[in-house]
C-alpha cells in the first residue's frame, strides 16, 4: 500500500500545531531534574507529573488499540510503558525519555527561561525541549498518520524512562521484568539523537559510551593559612593536577588509558570524509565559541572521528574550591573533580571504569588521602546500516520530503539505552535518529527544538513504520 506522503505531511503540521507544541510546552514548564540531580526526585513528584502530562496527551489523539501503565520498581524511577497493537505484521520498540538536566536561569539569553516554552520560529525554546521531551509525541504521531490514512502497522511498544540523563542506572531492572511486554522487536527506534544539519534526514550508526565519577583530594582537616603552608603542604589542587596527569595529555588532550581506546580502521576514516564534505565547517561553526580559540582538530575529518570514535574526558564540576569574590588566602582541606570519559563504542565500560579508579588511587601522591567514586558507566553503540524493505522507506520519504536522501552519522553523545537493547535484541535493526542539530544546545543554555524538521521526521517515520510490515 503506496503512502500519501504529501497528506501525511499536511496532517503532522496540523498535529504539532494544534496538539504536540501546546503538550510540550506544558512539558518544558515541569523541572522535571534526572535523579542524579535530584536525590528527592520521588517526594518532589516531577518525574510522574511529566508522565501524567504525557498520557494525558496520548488520551486525546484517538490511537486506536492503545494501553499503557506506568511501572515503578522500588527506590527506581518510573518507566511508561505504551503498547498500540499491530494491524499488520512485525513489531518495533520506540524509545524516549522525560528526565532532564540541570539549567541555569541566569545564563538564558533575554527573554528566555529554561522552565518557560517560548517559539521563535524555527525553533521552540525551553529545557526538554528537544532532550528528550519531543520523542514520545513523534514516535506516537508517527502511528497516528498510519492510522488515519489506514496503513497496516507493525505492533508498537513505546518505553519511556525516567532516568536517562543519569545514564540510565535505574533502567535494566525494568528491562528484565518488562521482557516479555517488549516482545521480540524487528526494529529499535530510538528517538534521542540528530545531525549536522536540519536539511536531511540523519541516522546515528554510532554513539560512545561514558564513564564518570568523582576525584577526591585531601590534605588537611581545615583551612591553613597559605602564607603559613605554602612551600610546606602540598596543596589538593596540585595534588589532583599531578593524578590528572595520569590519564590525560594536557597538551594534546589524549586520554592516557590504552583500554579506553579502540582502533579506528579506513572505513571509519572514508566515513569522516564523507561526512566531511557535506557538512562542511558547520561542525565547528555550532560551537558558541569566543573568537580567538582554535579548535583541536587539524582538519573536518579528524574532528569528526575525534568527537566519535576517541575517548575524551571532560571536567564538568567541582567542589571545595569557593567562589572568586569569597575566596580567603587559605590553603584548601580538599579539591574535588568530577570527570566525565567519553568512550568510544566497543570499550567495555565497566572494565575501564576500573581501570581509572585503580590508576587515580595508586601510589597518592605526597601520601593525600585521595578516591575515585564512579557513578556512571554506560557502553558505546554501533549498529550496521538499515537493509531492505526499511532502508528504501527511510531513502524514498527523506527525498520526497527534503530533497535530499537521508545520510548516517555517529555522535559523541552518549544514549546508554541503546546498548543495552543491542545485548537484548542482537539480531534487531537499530534506527537512531531524531531532529537535535547545530544550535540546539540541549545540556545548555537556550535549548531549542527545531520544530520544521521535526514535523518532517514525524512523517519519515511513518514511512519506516510502514516498511517494517512491508508496506511502502
Amino acid at each position: 500500500m503506496r503512502l500519501d506522503l504529501e497528506s501525511m505531511m499536511s496532517r503532522s503540521d496540523e498535529i504539532w500545531e494544534g496538539s504536540i507544541i501546546p503538550s510540550l510546552s506544558e512539558f518544558i514548564g515541569i523541572k522535571a531534574l534526572s535523579p542524579l540531580f535530584e536525590p528527592e526526585w520521588a517526594e518532589l513528584g516531577e518525574l510522574d507529573e511529566t508522565i501524567e502530562l504525557f498520557c494525558r496527551w496520548l488520551d486525546e489523539q484517538g490511537i486506536s488499540g492503545m494501553r499503557y501503565e506506568t511501572h515503578r520498581i522500588e527506590g527506581k524511577s518510573p518507566v511508561l510503558l505504551v503498547t498500540v497493537e499491530g494491524t499488520g505484521p512485525g513489531e518495533v520498540i520506540f524509545y524516549s525519555h522525560l528526565d532532564k538536566q540541570p539549567s541555569k536561569p541566569e545564563l538564558w539569553s533575554e527573554g528566555l527561561n529554561p522552565l518557560k516554552a517560548v517559539r521563535r520560529d524555527p525553533w521552540l525554546y525551553g529545557r526538554g525541549s528537544v532532550d528528550d521531551g519531543y520523542g514520545g509525541y513523534l514516535c506516537a504521531t508517527a502511528v497516528r498518520l498510519l492510522q488515519e490514512q489506514g496503513v497496516p502497522h507493525p505492533r508498537c511498544t513505546f518505553l519511556i524512562e525516567t532516568c536517562e540523563e543519569s545514564g540510565s542506572f535505574d533502567l535494566p531492572p525494568y528491562l528484565d521484568a518488562l521482557s516479555e511486554e517488549m516482545g521480540n522487536p524487528d526494529m529499535v527506534v530510538v528517538l534521542d539523537s540528530g545531525g549536522p544539519d536540519y536539511e536531511h534526514v540523519w541516522m546515528t550508526e554510532a554513539l560512545r559510551g561514558l564513564v564518570s565519577g568523582t576525584l577526591s583530594v585531601k590534605v588537611s582537616h581545615e583551612g591553613i593559612h597559605s602564607g603559613n603552608s605554602g612551600g610546606s603542604i602540598p596543596s589538593s589542587f596540585r595534588i589532583i593536577r599531578i593524578l590528572l596527569d595520569r590519564v590525560e595529555d594536557s597538551s594534546t588532550g589524549k586520554v592516557l588509558i590504552p583500554e579506553m581506546h579502540v582502533e579506528i580502521d579506513k572505513q571509519v576514516e572514508e566515513k569522516a570524509t564523507a561526512l566531511a564534505e557535506v557538512v562542511g565547517n558547520s561542525i565547528w561553526e555550532q560551537f558558541p565559541t569566543v573568537d580567538s580559540l582554535q579548535r583541536v582538530a587539524g582538519s573536518t575529518e579528524e574532528m569528526i572521528v575525534s568527537m566519535n570514535w576517541e575517548p575524551t574526558l571532560s571536567i564538568i564540576g567541582a567542589d571545595g574550591i569557593p567562589p572568586v569574590q569569597v575566596a580567603g588566602n587559605v590553603l584548601r582541606t580538599n579539591t574535588d573533580l568530577k570527570l566525565s570519559f567519553r568512550i568510544p563504542p566497543g570499550v567495555d565500560s565497566e572494565k575501564v571504569i576500573e581501570i581509572a579508579k585503580s590508576i587515580l588511587e595508586e601510589a597518592p601522591p605526597f601520601g593525600a588521602e585521595v578516591s575515585f567514586t564512579p557513578d556512571s558507566c554506560a557502553d558505546g553503540f554501533h549498529a550496521p546500516p538499515m537493509e531492505g524493505k526499511v532502508r528504501e522507506a527511510i531513502h524514498e520519504a527523506s527525498v520526497s520530503l527534503t530533497g535530499l536522501p537521508p545520510l548516517a552519522t555517529w555522535t559523541g553523545g552518549t544514549i546508554p539505552f541503546m546498548a543495552m537493547m543491542q545485548q537484548k535484541y542482537p539480531d534487531a535493526m537499530f534506527l537512531c535518529t531524531g531532529t537535535s542539530g547545530p544550535g540546539n544546545n540541549a545540556h545548555g543554555p537556550d535549548e531549542k527544538l527545531h520544530i520544521p524538521s521535526s514535523k518532517r521526521l514525524t512523517v519519515v517515520l511513518s514511512s519506516t513504520i510502514a516498511a517494517v510490515s512491508g508496506n511502502s
